[in-house]
């Protein structure tokens, strides 16, 4: 069902009893005072998955893992992350702590995504952007969605009757987003390109009207390489990964390149003093 402004508002209140981001404070009094110091600061929730970060030689992380499932009955799996993202896919290695099954079904706003969480990259943190990217979308626009994933900014986007070109270079990828395009009834509005987000100006030979790009860590060179492919007065989503004291450099870079920053905002924390920004642009 298409997502209007009032719709996002109620559901950006929704969110807030909602959310699936823990902190260590909220998991204390259901755990043993035992073994508290364990408990990581923050643990994500992709559907029935949690996934922590807990030093690997700890012995008692598996009763951590227990008391997570213990607690919050629609965990049925716990991984710990063993690595940083790696690859062409940008997925982690995980040890499982509890339980094991990795494929599971991810609800956000009204949307289901199906997708195994120890093969494809998910972060449950965009929600709010998501939605937020959503809301804007109008029925007939172009849009492309490079770096599209299982398809979390996809399928909104779609739903609003917007006309979605969706790329993504990892086949597994792929195969989630035809599922969840499939799942979420949008296949009319959707088009996937299995490939390189950095060849698409080679490929296509339309300009769209909206670029979402959910930039992997190191990989901003890809705006100016998709910066051909935007429509004169055309929207771009970008999003990277930048420390306070280089925005404002990267506001006047944005504007020599042709763009016009109409807002921005921080979403997240991803390493000291390093957060993940979003940045709303107009093409010149």
């Amino acid at each position: 069902m298409p997502l209007d402004l009032i719709q996002f508002s109620f559901l950006m209140m929704a969110r807030k009893r909602s959310v699936k981001h823990y902190t260590s404070g909220e998991m204390r009094s259901s755990i043993s005072n035992s073994i508290p110091t364990l408990v990581p600061n923050r643990f994500n929730v992709i559907g029935s998955v949690a996934i922590v970060s807990i030093d690997s030689d700890r012995e008692d992380k598996r009763r951590v893992a227990e008391a997570l499932i213990l607690e919050h009955k629609e965990i049925k799996t716990v991984l710990n992350k063993v690595s940083k993202l790696e690859g062409d896919r940008r997925v982690a290695s995980f040890e499982v702590l509890a339980g094991g099954e990795t494929v599971t079904l991810h609800r956000e706003f009204g949307f289901v995504y199906k997708l195994d969480v120890s093969s494809v990259f998910f972060n449950s943190r965009l929600g709010y952007e998501r939605a937020r990217i959503a809301s804007m979308a109008k029925p007939g626009e172009k849009v492309l969605i490079p770096f599209s994933g299982v398809g979390p900014f996809v399928v909104p986007i779609a739903a609003r009757g917007s006309n979605v070109v969706a790329a993504e270079k990892n086949p597994e990828a792929c195969r989630w987003l035809a599922e969840n395009i499939r799942l979420n009834r949008v296949e009319e509005n959707v088009s996937i390109i299995r490939g390189d987000a950095f060849v698409l100006s080679k490929m296509l030979r339309q300009k769209f009207d909206v670029v979402v790009i959910p930039t992997p860590y190191g990989q901003d060179e890809i705006l100016k390489a998709i910066r051909p492919l935007v429509r004169k007065g055309g929207r771009v989503h970008f999003y990277t990964f930048k420390k306070m004291d280089q925005i404002e450099g990267l506001i006047e870079g944005y504007e020599k390149m042709g763009f016009q920053v109409e807002f921005y905002r921080r979403c997240g924390n991803v390493a000291p003093a390093v957060s993940r920004w979003a940045f709303d642009l107009t093409k010149c």
